[in-house]
């Protein structure tokens, strides 16, 4: 398994998962051995949520991932700079960050996944697409990050942003990372 450098693993009874966990999720798509929840409360867009939903189903999927429970949180910029600062100490606002919360002796994989709806806003209109194209990047980078991809180096950099926009062209949302490029 891979190291993940920069990333919060939180046991499940732990006081971070509560500060964090979702309250009264509006949306739930479950299965039998996954499940996805969405809060939006702080979003600042309106967004196909069973489009995100099947996003992560394909990806979970892709992955071979079974008994999963992925939490999303789509927040405005303030409750990113909140979570940005209480876990990882710091004061700025970024587009996505995401916590693998598994409990190393459970069959279950619990990840919660934090995107930011303002800035998914600013970068669709900056880069000429959706801003739901722009929160499924976001929310297919926080997965990928909690199935062990990571983009510290270069290299893994370049492998997990390949691969964001293959599985995003496959999902129906076209290339968004590398937008103006083809992919190698």
């Amino acid at each position: 398994m891979k190291k993940k450098q920069h990333r919060t693993k939180t046991p499940k009874n732990s006081p971070k998962q509560k500060a964090i966990s979702i309250k009264h999720p509006p949306y739930n798509m479950d299965t039998p051995n996954n499940q996805v929840l969405f809060d939006t409360q702080n979003a600042t867009i309106d967004v196909d949520l069973s489009k995100l939903e099947k996003l992560v189903r394909f990806i979970c999927e892709k992955f071979q991932c079974s008994d999963t429970m992925v939490h999303i949180g789509i927040v405005d910029d303030a409750g990113i700079i909140e979570v940005h600062h209480k876990f990882l100490q710091k004061d700025t606002t970024t587009d996505v960050i995401s916590f693998d919360l598994t409990d190393e002796f459970g069959p279950e994989q619990t990840f919660q996944i934090i995107v930011n709806s303002e800035m998914a806003l600013r970068q669709a209109e900056k880069r000429h697409h959706s801003h739901e194209a722009e929160l499924a990047l976001y929310i297919t980078h926080g997965l990928l990050h909690n199935l062990g991809f990571d983009d510290i180096l270069a290299e893994d950099a370049k492998k997990i942003h390949k691969t964001e926009d293959e599985i995003l062209q496959a999902a129906g949302f076209g290339v968004v990372y590398h937008k103006q490029e083809s992919i190698d």
